[in-house]
C-alpha cells in the first residue's frame, strides 16, 4: 500500500521528507521489522520508540509515524499521538475487516472471558464460524495461538480481524478492555454487539477514579450497533440509561432456558449477557441453548481439581474485589464445611484494592491465607502487609505453594478450598522473573500426595 493512502487516514501535522513509498507492513516493535514497515514509534512508560527509530531503519522500515521530525533519512508522518494513529492505520491497511464480520464483544470488569466463551458458542452452534480473543488464547479458523494482552494492540488486533476474514470466519467473539479503550486499541472496530457486564473497584492505578473507569467502558458503545447491559449492576443502570435502545437483562428477573454446566449466579449473568447478545444478531434459541450448553467450564475460572479428596478445591482468577467476593459466596453455597480461602495481591497494579481484598477475605471465608500473586518488582512482604492492614485474623504464608500445602492439609470432608488470583496463569512474575507455577497443577500435585500409596 502507497504511504500516500495511510497519510490520508492519519491526517499528519506534518510530512518530512515525503516520497512515494510502498509500505509492505506496520510494526511499533523493531523485533517485528521487515523490509517497507511502516514504524510507529510509541512513546511507552519503559521506553520511547522514537530512540528506536535510527535501528527500525537499519531493520528496513521504509517510513516513521512519530510525534516530532527526526534526524533519519526516511519519509516521516508526523501526528500529535503516536499510539492513537496505529488504529487508523490499521484499519486502512488491512482493509477494514470488522466490516467484514460480525463482532460480538464483551466490556466489564468482570465476566468478560466467559461470557465471550459463551458468545463464542453460541455463534459456533449458529452457523456463523467465529473467531475468539480472550486473555486465555486466540483462534483463527482452525488455528489456536497463544494471547497476550486481552485486547490486542491496533495493529495485531486489525490483522487479526483479516486473518480471521481469510481464513473462513465468519464471526469474532471478544474482550474489549477499559485500557484498549482509553489507548485507542479499538478505535475503527464495527461491534455488531457489544455486551456489560457489570463495573466494579480495580484498574484505579491506570484510570484514577470510578468515573474515569465508567467512562473508558461506555464510550465504546458509540461503536456498538446494540448495545446489552446487565441492570442487575448499578452501573449498568446508569449505562442503560444513556445509551440509545438498550437491551437489558437481570438476573433477578430473567429464565435462562438452558443447561448452564457453569456454577454461580455470576455465570447465570454471564449466560443471559451472552443469550440477549444472540438475540440481537437474530440468533435463535435453539443455537442459543446448544452454545451455552457446549461450554462445560473456562480454564482458571471457578475450575475444580479433583484428585479423589473428600472435599473441594477451586481454582479461580478473582483478583480484584468484586470478583473475590463473588467466588467466595458460591465457596460458601457449595460448603458443607469450612471455606478456605488462598490469595494474594500482584505488584505494580492497584494498591487500593489490597486492604478491601483482605476484608473481603476475612468476612467471607473461615480460614484465609494470605500469600504471594505476581509481585513483579515489589516487595512480596510489603503487598502482604498491605492486604492485612486493619484486618485481623489472616494467615500469612508468602510462599504460594506453602499456602496451598496448608490448606490442602487443613481440608476435611465437606469443606471448600479456594485457591483465588492466578487461574489459568502458567507462571509466577518475581523481580522480573516469571517462574512456572500453575495453581492447578501444584493443588494435583499435592492432593495426589495425600492419596494412600
Amino acid at each position: 500500500m502507497q504511504l500516500e493512502l495511510l497519510a490520508q487516514a492519519l491526517a499528519p501535522q506534518e510530512i518530512v521528507n515525503a516520497a512515494a513509498v510502498d509500505i509492505t507492513e506496520l510494526a511499533y516493535d523493531t523485533r517485528a521489522l521487515g523490509p517497507g514497515a511502516l514504524f510507529f514509534c510509541v512513546r511507552g512508560s519503559r521506553s520511547d520508540g522514537h530512540d528506536l527509530a535510527a535501528e527500525a531503519v537499519s531493520r528496513g522500515a521504509a517510513a516513521l509515524v512519530v510525534e516530532r521530525a527526526l534526524d533519519v533519512l526516511v519519509p516521516q508522518l508526523v501526528v500529535a499521538d503516536v499510539r492513537h494513529a496505529m488504529a487508523p492505520a490499521a484499519v486502512t491497511f488491512f482493509g477494514d475487516p470488522s466490516r467484514e464480520l460480525v463482532v460480538a464483544a464483551v466490556t466489564g470488569t468482570a465476566g468478560k472471558t466467559t461470557t465471550t466463551y459463551l458468545l463464542y458458542g453460541i455463534l459456533r452452534a449458529a452457523g456463523r464460524p467465529p473467531g475468539l480473543l480472550t486473555n486465555l488464547e486466540r483462534r483463527v479458523g482452525d488455528e489456536t495461538l497463544p494471547a497476550a494482552l486481552n485486547t490486542p494492540e491496533a495493529i495485531d488486533l486489525q490483522r487479526l480481524f483479516r486473518e480471521m476474514v481469510d481464513s473462513g470466519n465468519a464471526s469474532c467473539a471478544m474482550e474489549a478492555t477499559s485500557h484498549a479503550s482509553v489507548q485507542g486499541r479499538l478505535v475503527g472496530v464495527r461491534f455488531a454487539v457489544l455486551v456489560f457486564t457489570n463495573l466494579a473497584h480495580e484498574h484505579l492505578d491506570f484510570h484514577k477514579t470510578m468515573e474515569d473507569y465508567f467512562a473508558a467502558k461506555s464510550r465504546l458503545f458509540a461503536q456498538a450497533e446494540r448495545a446489552v447491559v446487565n441492570v442487575g449492576d448499578p452501573w449498568g443502570r446508569r449505562l442503560a440509561a444513556e445509551v440509545d435502545h438498550p437491551i437489558t437483562f437481570d438476573a433477578d428477573r430473567d429464565v435462562l432456558d438452558a443447561d448452564l454446566k457453569l456454577r454461580g449466579r455470576f455465570n447465570l449473568e454471564n449466560a443471559l449477557g451472552a443469550a440477549a447478545a444472540a438475540r440481537a444478531l437474530g440468533i435463535g434459541e435453539d443455537a442459543i441453548r446448544e452454545g451455552i450448553e457446549a461450554v462445560e467450564g473456562v480454564p482458571g475460572r471457578l475450575e475444580f481439581v479433583h484428585e479423589g479428596q473428600p472435599f473441594a478445591v477451586i481454582v479461580d482468577y478473582s483478583h480484584k474485589p468484586a470478583s473475590l467476593e463473588r467466588v467466595l459466596l458460591e465457596a460458601r453455597r457449595l460448603s458443607e464445611g469450612r471455606v478456605f480461602c488462598v490469595f494474594g495481591c500482584g505488584g505494580d497494579r492497584d494498591r487500593e484494592k489490597r486492604p478491601l481484598m483482605g476484608r473481603i477475605a476475612h468476612d467471607l471465608a473461615d480460614v484465609t491465607i494470605v500469600t504471594s500473586d505476581n509481585p513483579r518488582s515489589e516487595d512480596p512482604l510489603a503487598i502482604i502487609e498491605e492486604i492485612v492492614a486493619g484486618t485481623p485474623g489472616l494467615e500469612v504464608e508468602p510462599d504460594r505453594r506453602a499456602a496451598i500445602a496448608r490448606a490442602i492439609d487443613a481440608g476435611r470432608e465437606g469443606d471448600v478450598v479456594l485457591i483465588a488470583g492466578k487461574g489459568h496463569e502458567q507462571g509466577q512474575e518475581i523481580a522480573g522473573v516469571k517462574h512456572p507455577f500453575d495453581d492447578r497443577e501444584v493443588a494435583r500435585e499435592l492432593l495426589r500426595a495425600l492419596q494412600p500409596a
